[in-house]
């Protein structure tokens, strides 16, 4: 921790920017949202498999979008890409709020999720891994520190509004804090961190010339080894949250039990990626990449074959482990691979892969238990997928430390 100390004492402005632009991105996670699912479907009228087709709809559209857009950090001054996506957020809000019929709520998602979910995360954690070579790790698990924050801070806050103003005007809060609080403060933080941080990096980053992009990465097998161990810890937990009232089922444990436990892995998710970020800083993403995928084999086949309240925190601590550790090893990764200065374009392209990803899970999930699927069935072939993208990975970064274009 006295690293961390000394990290913080001397970068605290560009490292708060990154941590409250991850906090406020939290408006738009599924985590956040899920608070206002039945309200809304209330006052729309909307029923579960309406309200949840809309959800999905917006969020593979900001998906698609991100790809498009996601770039423009890399061409765009920070504090003017910053002020714009805080006024698309605070949009998205005010779109929430007033949203009377199933179009505007549609807009809404695509906004909440385009902006929220994907870009305000996208920029704080692209110019951690930019702007940060030797402390790039701590860098990167000290801003996604906003996302177990906002896990145990949020919900109160959504669910005391709600009880205050209702949920209309709730958002109107939220929308109003951007402005506010949100978009004044991470300007300020920018202003007091070095300048050529403001910069697009292809005006003020000279080791920028071997930087590769899309295109590079696309022709690097060594990507697609990789990609299903990057993929993994998104695509199972999402699944896994989607559709934990067949756990509940399975193993016999109370909606308030398994609720207590979240406790747990918010502590396990924020230790493991502060853990992780110095492990990143002392050995590479690149050797840290095999690793990676352990606690989540070692969650499913937890959760698989054993029985008995006791074990539904030891599973969620290590979830929260392979949540954490996967934020700092992936976000440095690319950065040490493929270089910065084209960084904005490759992590849009990689939050659309795993946005994509999440879509996905929560269909397959459900498909196999409609089946007829067993718990120990369906996340011990989780596991044992698991096991073979990290035996793919081994054979990819690993092997050799930069794209062969760059040598």
């Amino acid at each position: 921790m006295k690293n961390y100390y000394q990290f913080m004492r001397a970068h605290w402005a560009l490292l708060s920017f990154g941590f409250v632009s991850i906090f406020w991105g939290n408006f738009g996670q599924s985590f956040f949202v899920s608070w206002y699912g039945s309200h809304i479907q209330q006052s729309l009228g909307l029923s579960a498999a309406s309200y949840g087709s809309l959800y999905s709809a917006g969020t593979l559209g900001s998906a698609l979008t991100i790809i498009a857009v996601g770039g423009l950090v890399d061409r765009r001054p920070l504090p003017r890409f910053t002020a714009l996506v805080g006024m698309g957020l605070m949009l998205a809000c005010l779109l929430m709020m007033s949203a009377t019929a199933p179009l505007a709520l549609l807009l809404g998602f695509y906004l909440l999720r385009l902006c929220g979910q994907g870009l305000l995360p996208h920029t704080a954690q692209t110019t951690m891994a930019r702007y940060f070579d030797d402390h790039r790790g701590k860098a990167l698990s000290l801003s996604a520190s906003g996302v177990p924050v906002g896990e145990i801070v949020l919900p109160l806050i959504a669910v005391a509004l709600i009880a205050a103003i209702g949920w209309r005007g709730s958002w109107l809060v939220l929308a109003a804090s951007i402005p506010v609080i949100y978009l004044p403060l991470s300007l300020y933080l920018l202003r007091r961190a070095p300048q050529n941080t403001h910069l697009p990096p292809d005006v003020d980053a000279p080791a920028q010339t071997n930087s590769q992009g899309r295109r590079a990465m696309f022709q690097d097998y060594r990507f697609w080894l990789a990609l299903p161990a990057v993929l993994a810890a998104p695509f199972i937990v999402t699944g896994i949250f989607i559709q934990q009232g067949f756990i509940l089922e399975q193993k016999n444990w109370s909606a308030v039990w398994l609720a207590s436990c979240f406790v747990v892995y918010g502590i396990s998710h924020w230790l493991s990626s502060l853990a992780a970020g110095l492990l990143v800083d002392l050995f590479s993403a690149r050797k840290l990449l095999p690793f990676m995928l352990a606690p989540l084999a070692l969650a499913l086949l937890v959760l698989a074959y054993l029985q008995g309240h006791w074990i539904a925190p030891l599973f969620m601590a290590l979830l929260g482990a392979a949540i954490g550790m996967a934020s700092p090893i992936t976000g440095a990764l690319w950065a040490e691979v493929y270089g910065t200065g084209k960084l904005g374009s490759i992590r849009s392209l990689m939050t659309a892969f795993m946005v994509f990803s999440t879509a996905a899970s929560p269909v397959l999930f459900g498909a196999m238990i409609d089946a007829g699927t067993s718990a120990a069935q369906l996340f011990g072939v989780c596991a044992l997928a698991v096991v073979l993208a990290a035996l793919l990975v081994v054979f990819s970064y690993p092997r050799g430390k930069n794209n062969p274009a760059l040598v």
